[in-house]
Formats: structure tokens, C-alpha cells, sequence
């Protein structure tokens, strides 16, 4: 099975923004809860946009399983954030202005999307995330982020999320071209804390 698009809208028109945010759910959840965190975020002057996954997940194992085993609903992904984004350049805005971002499952799918098409986007940011596979296969990624700045958040005992798997994806990534900050948490529940949202403001904001 594959996913079946259908998105949700916010902020300004996509006709008259020259700024995009992209929102990416985690597992179980929905694009009307990633689209809240837009209540904490700089973004008066950007179009939003989250996509809904097909039954809630946009993969059905574990990120760290082999990809296949993730298949048909990985490949599906990747391509449902690819129409997105073309959508947004086909309204005029560039990749440069067109920001990623997302919580735990669509965290992971954030930089896997975004390493997999680098080049230079407005920013990228992973609540709770890391590259997606059994293991880093380099030979997955292509093109340059030429300074893209990217934010990963994760907690030293993530139940979900291997901390080491997000500082894994930060030095393929940083070799890419990209500006990395990885930032650990102390004993945080997988969830998002204020504070990582004010480092995702960061990005936003330039």
C-alpha cells in the first residue's frame, strides 16, 4: 500500500508567501497536532503545510529496520514530501526559503527526505531523529546542503531513537555541506520540550 495525499493548510496563502514550513507528524499522530507547534514558532510570514500519513504512520517497523522491510509506505513517503515540495516551487517559492521539519517518525523522515534531495534549503529540523536504515548507507545521499543549517534534538535515553543515530546522521550530513547542532537532553520523555522549539526558531528565522 502507498499513501494517499491530503494535506493540511495554514498561515498565508501559498500564492502570496515567499516562505514555506513543511510538518511532518510522528508515528500515531496527525497533521492537526504537528500544526500546533506553529502556536510557538516565528512563522506570521510563512505558508504551512502538514501532510497526513495513511493510517497514522508513515512506515510500519521501526527506522532502524532495513529499509525494505519498511517498503512500499517508505518509498511512498519520501515521494508524498517530494510533491509537496515541488507544489511550493511551483508557486514561486525556491528551495532556499522552503524549511523541513518534524517530531520523532517525521523527524526521521525530515532528514532522510532532506539528505536524500541536499541542497541549499531554508532549514531542516528533527525533533527526536536520525537518518533512517538499519544503518547509515551513504550511498543513499546525494547533492551539496551548501550551509543549510539543520537542528536535531534527542534525549540521551530515548526509547525510540538512539542518540548515537542522530550523531551518526549529523557528521554524514555536516560532510554534505550542512550546519549541524545536535542538542541532548537529559532525561526527557519522548515528547517536544520549549526549549527545542526555541532552537527550531533559530533556524526559522535565518
Amino acid at each position: 500500500m502507498t499513501h494517499v495525499k491530503k494535506i493540511i493548510e495554514a498561515g498565508l496563502p501559498l500564492s502570496q508567501a515567499k516562505k514555506a514550513l513543511i510538518l511532518l507528524h510522528g508515528r500515531g499522530g496527525s497533521a492537526e497536532d504537528i500544526l500546533t507547534l506553529r502556536e510557538h514558532l516565528p512563522v506570521n510570514d510563512f505558508y504551512i503545510v502538514a501532510p497526513q500519513a495513511t493510517n497514522n504512520s508513515w512506515y510500519p517497523l521501526s527506522f532502524l529496520a532495513p529499509i525494505q522491510q519498511n517498503e512500499p509506505w517508505f518509498s511512498s513517503a519520501l515521494a508524498y514530501v517530494k510533491s509537496i515540495v515541488e507544489d511550493i516551487q511551483a508557486a514561486g517559492i525556491p528551495a532556499e526559503h522552503i524549511y523541513i521539519g518534524g517530531f520523532s517518525q517525521g523527524a526521521c523522515l525530515t532528514l532522510e527526505f532532506a539528505t536524500r534531495n541536499a541542497q541549499r534549503w531554508g532549514g531542516v529540523f528533527a525533533l527526536t531523529g536520525g537518518l533512517i536504515g538499519d544503518k547509515i548507507y551513504p550511498e543513499h545521499y546525494q547533492g551539496d546542503f551548501a550551509g543549510t543549517k539543520v537542528f536535531i534534538a534527542n534525549s540521551q535515553n530515548d526509547p525510540h531513537v538512539p542518540i548515537t543515530r542522530s550523531e551518526d546522521s549529523k557528521k554524514l550530513m555536516e560532510k554534505m555541506g550542512a550546519q549541524v547542532n545536535v542538542k541532548v537532553y537529559h532525561d526527557r520523555p519522548h515528547t517536544i520540550v520549549m526549549d527545542e522549539l526555541q532552537e527550531t526558531g533559530k533556524i526559522l528565522v535565518g
